[in-house]
């Protein structure tokens, strides 16, 4: 058989192993990166490359290698999430820095970490006086989570008592020119009614948007396919506060304008109405 060719069999069987390995490992493998899990990364990409290319290693070896490299992992975790103490063996354990604005020199020399390291991982959080920190806590992945003290810490509208209304992720109504037509559903709005909002902003049909996304304040984004096209988003809320404002106006007049006792009254009390909803609603409608 050509050398060719069997490298190429060789690279093909390797890479889907590796790829199977790597979708059984989970994304933990690359978004939390403990030194363990480091190192069998690195192991399996050798070993794979190694049996791509190196004619000497039979292939069964290399894919019982990159099983067994493959498999432990999975193993281990499964363990680690059965027992507490097992995952401190394989993962270690946080290490606590800094505490309540002092930095803890015995955490410091056990995790061999140097005041300009520590001081280089503050800066990236955003801090650069050790004197505002409650906690700092040096994670099994060589990431510092830090824990600002009270004062220090921004203010939200929590912290005001400020009452804010509650929002939802975005959701895509048109992609590619395509209704989504599962995520209309889930929402509440028809066909009809998407398709008017986007004649609103320019398109002719479903066709002509390239992507249409609404918030959860119900303001509706639309980009055309035709970049000169592009249409800014329509705030449809303070169109409606307006109305409402409008009605009550309108009320208080009539009241004003008419001679009849009654219509009078009428016309007063569902202009307090108005008043009412208005006072109700108009924060969420700004």
């Amino acid at each position: 058989m050509p050398e060719i060719v069997l490298v190429l069999i060789r690279s093909i069987a390797a890479f889907f192993l590796l790829f199977l390995m790597a979708r059984m490992m989970g994304k933990k493998q690359i978004s939390q990166l403990t030194f363990f899990d480091y190192c069998v990364g690195i192991t399996i990409g050798s070993i794979a490359a190694t049996l791509s290319v190196d004619q000497n290693v039979k292939i069964i070896n290399g894919l019982v290698s990159l099983t067994i490299w493959g498999f432990f992992p999975i193993i281990l975790a499964y363990l680690g999430m059965k027992s507490i103490i097992f995952s401190k063996i394989t993962d270690g354990k946080a290490t606590i820095l800094i505490r309540n604005g002092e930095v803890l020199d015995k955490n410091m020399k056990k995790s061999l970490v140097t005041i300009n390291e520590l001081l280089m991982l503050l800066r990236e959080k955003g801090t650069f006086k050790v004197s505002d920190v409650e906690m700092a806590v040096l994670e099994t992945n060589g990431e510092l989570s830090v824990m600002l003290k009270t004062n220090q810490q921004p203010v939200t509208p929590q912290t005001l008592g400020v009452p804010l209304e509650q929002e939802h992720g975005p959701a895509i109504l048109i992609m590619d020119g395509k209704i989504m037509k599962k995520s209309l559903e889930n929402l509440g709005y028809s066909k009809e009614w998407l398709i008017g909002e986007i004649q609103k902003q320019g398109a002719e049909e479903v066709r002509d948007v390239f992507l249409a996304q609404i918030d959860s304040r119900g303001s509706l984004y639309v980009d055309l396919y035709e970049d000169q096209y592009t249409k800014t988003e329509v705030e449809e809320r303070p169109l409606l506060a307006a109305s409402l404002k409008k009605i009550q106006a309108d009320l208080e007049g009539f009241s004003l304008q008419t001679d009849d006792s009654e219509a009078k009254k009428l016309y007063t009390e569902q202009a307090a109405e108005v008043q009412k909803v208005l006072d109700t609603i108009l924060p969420y409608l700004k």
